[in-house]
């Protein structure tokens, strides 16, 4: 869960970038016999403070994990890569920083961010200098949408994704169809964009939103809203909250003592682990959880936790993945020209993303279509440890469906990239 976060936007929101130190891309000269001939560089841009700041720390671990990895098979086209990173802080800062990484650094790629805002800003430097940006943690559907870039692309879910997949449990679950919802909604771009969706989605399955608050990302106390939802008796609360914001919540609703089944349309399994056994309450979705049995997934769990002494969370999920996607596609087109890695990622190249199968961009709006899950909490007295909280249900979509059915179609989200 994950634009998880952000403030306004021109919109929402970490996976690594890879960079090389190649000359102005307006030149598009060949990055590999260009600049800084010993490393390449790649720029990682994610917040390190704030409300998003826990989210981002599990990121940086991430993608320096998959960075030495990298090296120690070989780097890419046999040159080491060096890492850059820097808490982007907000969106102006983002932008800036970006714009100094491209001009000054020579990265050879951007890779990163959670907020939404910040992944626009940041999205803006890219195509304005044509080098490639891969989003890691920023759901905003106008990031795919209205704001796509060319040189843009998501590892990170968009909000109908995870609208539709957390949608499936609790339709499941008799939760929906027919009941009153009570939705509680982070005043910021992430916010307004997961509640547009969400309410979509609601009018489709017959379900009645009888309240819905928007609340300050600054907010710390929710009795206001707790003794509101206690009048209300919803049949469901929905918490469109972000980042630590939604830790916050968990432990209130605990203290109320409210009886009103709960559930959140945006997540990362941080959030669980900050609540704890007995605070974590309900039904929520994740792009990616350290217990799927993929061979894949068992082998970086292992080796986060070998470094971290920690499993990773799905927002590291996200970085490292990135950058291992921009490792081997530059290792396969033996290139780092931004230009070249966009084309392999739209032509439909397939990559092995700790999941059960594999993932692909799609060329008209470069989302990863990816399998995603529902968590649903363990009740305290079932929970063994501090990390395996939750139950999951397997792979959204199943296996006999097309990895498209959560995504928005051409017609609900259209994309034309600037020139």
């Amino acid at each position: 869960m994950t634009d998880r976060f952000g403030d306004s936007l021109s919109r929402r929101s970490l996976l690594k970038a890879g960079g090389a130190a190649l000359l102005a891309p307006a030149l598009a000269s060949p990055a590999l016999s260009q600049g800084q001939s010993d490393v390449i560089r790649i720029g990682h841009l994610t917040p390190r403070t704030g409300f998003l700041g826990p989210l981002g720390e599990f990121a940086v671990q991430a993608a320096q994990l998959a960075v030495e990895e990298i090296n120690a098979a070989g780097g890419i086209a046999g040159r080491k890569v060096e890492l850059l990173s820097e808490d982007s802080v907000n969106p102006q800062t983002a932008s800036a920083k970006a714009e100094r990484m491209v001009q000054r650094d020579r990265v050879a790629c951007l890779v990163g961010e959670i907020n939404s805002a910040s992944a626009l800003a940041i999205s803006q430097v890219a195509q304005r200098e044509k080098i490639l940006f891969i989003n890691t943690g920023a759901n905003s559907d106008a990031l795919r949408g209205s704001d796509c870039k060319r040189f843009m692309f998501h590892v990170e879910s968009q909000n109908t994704m995870m609208v539709r997949a957390c949608g499936r449990a609790l339709l499941d679950r008799g939760l929906i169809k027919g009941r009153k919802v009570y939705a509680l909604t982070a005043d910021y771009a992430f916010g307004h964009d997961l509640l547009k969706q969400a309410k979509k989605y609601f009018a489709a399955n017959d379900a009645t939103l009888v309240g819905e608050d928007l609340i300050p990302t600054e907010l710390t106390d929710f009795s206001p809203f707790l003794l509101k939802l206690r009048q209300a008796k919803p049949d469901l609360v929905i918490c469109n909250l972000a980042g630590a914001q939604i830790t916050n919540f968990l432990k209130q609703y605990s203290e109320f003592g409210l009886p009103f089944p709960v559930a959140g349309f945006g997540f990362d399994t941080a959030l669980a682990w900050g609540a704890g056994p007995g605070n974590f309450l309900g039904t929520w979705p994740v792009i990616w959880h350290h217990q799927i049995a993929s061979p894949s997934a068992k082998t970086f769990v292992a080796a986060f936790k070998a470094k971290y002494k920690k499993p990773p969370e799905n927002q590291g999920w996200g970085d490292y993945t990135a950058l291992k996607i921009v490792a081997q596609s530059m290792n396969e087109l033996k290139a780092t020209e931004s230009i070249k890695v966009v084309e392999h990622l739209e032509s439909g190249a397939k990559f092995d993303i700790a999941k059960v199968r594999e993932g692909y961009f799609r060329p008209w709006d470069h989302e990863l279509m990816q399998e995603m899950f529902a968590i649903t909490a363990l009740p305290a007295d079932q929970v063994k440890n501090p990390y395996d909280i939750f139950t999951s249900t397997g792979p959204l979509p199943g296996p006999g469906e097309s990895l498209e059915v959560l995504a928005t179609t051409r017609d609900e989200n259209a994309c034309t990239f600037p020139a």
